[in-house]
């Protein structure tokens, strides 16, 4: 009964670990596919600047730091991409006398940390008129997967612990039913190790056995809801989700070390502070 509430344990501490393991790898595939779109700063020109004044405001903002690239956008070319974004209603822009748009640098950012930063050095410059960029939008992808990052590392970090100390008691069992075996191997000359290789072997087999059982329930599980996601009412989700063998691949691998790590972690404190016996 020990032995099976060990596998238990050990399945569903990795079945949680798996659960999050996902839910953390989506959504930094979301984060990374939504940081195309804010990774960048539109900073708008003043009008009628001259092009080597134009040309000095290119090097201020090359100098910033985190600043990775910067893309000259005319007002021309802006009134270009506007047509093209407004696709079939493009021709509404032919009728206009005089380009309202004013020119501007595209500036990419090395990271979305260097937001804050680049986009303050920027207001500073003489000739921006403006500076367009989604503050509150990156500050709440930051946070989301920070927050779930770290709650998913307390409650593996919990569940290991609790997993480990269940296989320590199952082991500590089956030391204190053999004692009459072991005094029997240390008086003929059995050394310690010799008398601690089963019950190490016996620990990592439960964790590899719990393992197995979660790497099948996270397939089966995760292969059901990618192909609900994936179907033709999701589209624009599915997009984003991390198919089911680039996932499982590493998953499978991560379960294998993390059970069998477990499971002779475990032991090796059951036989530590209880084989003197």
């Amino acid at each position: 009964m020990m032995s099976i509430a060990s596998v238990s344990s050990v399945a569903a501490t990795l079945i949680i670990l798996g659960i999050i393991f996902i839910l953390i790898i989506n959504i930094n595939s979301l984060t990374d596919s939504v940081k195309v779109q804010f990774d960048s700063v539109q900073v708008y020109l003043q009008d009628d600047l001259d092009r080597n004044v134009i040309e000095d405001i290119g090097n201020d903002i090359v100098n910033i730091v985190g600043v990775k690239e910067i893309i000259f956008e005319s007002r021309g070319k802006a009134l270009e991409n506007m047509k093209e974004s407004w696709d079939e209603n493009g021709y509404l822009l032919d009728g206009l006398e005089e380009n309202p748009l004013p020119d501007s640098y595209i500036v990419v950012l090395r990271g979305l940390v260097y937001s804050e930063h680049v986009v303050s050095e920027l207001m500073l410059i003489e000739g921006v008129e403006e500076v367009k960029y989604y503050q509150d939008v990156i500050d709440k992808l930051l946070n989301v997967t920070q927050f779930i990052r770290t709650l998913g590392l307390v409650i593996i970090v919990i569940l290991i612990a609790v997993s480990t100390f269940i296989i320590n008691n199952t082991i500590k069992l089956a030391v204190n039913s053999r004692r009459r075996e072991i005094n029997i191997m240390k008086y003929v000359g059995a050394t310690n190790w010799f008398i601690r290789w089963p019950f190490l072997l016996e620990g990592t087999l439960l964790g590899l056995i719990g393992a197995l059982i979660a790497s099948g329930v996270i397939y089966a599980a995760y292969k059901y809801t990618y192909n609900l996601f994936t179907s033709q009412f999701y589209v624009i989700i599915a997009a984003h989700i991390v198919s089911v063998g680039s996932i499982m691949e590493d998953l499978m691998f991560i379960f294998c070390v993390l059970g069998a790590g477990i499971g002779s972690l475990g032991s090796i404190n059951a036989l530590r502070r209880h084989l003197n016996v």
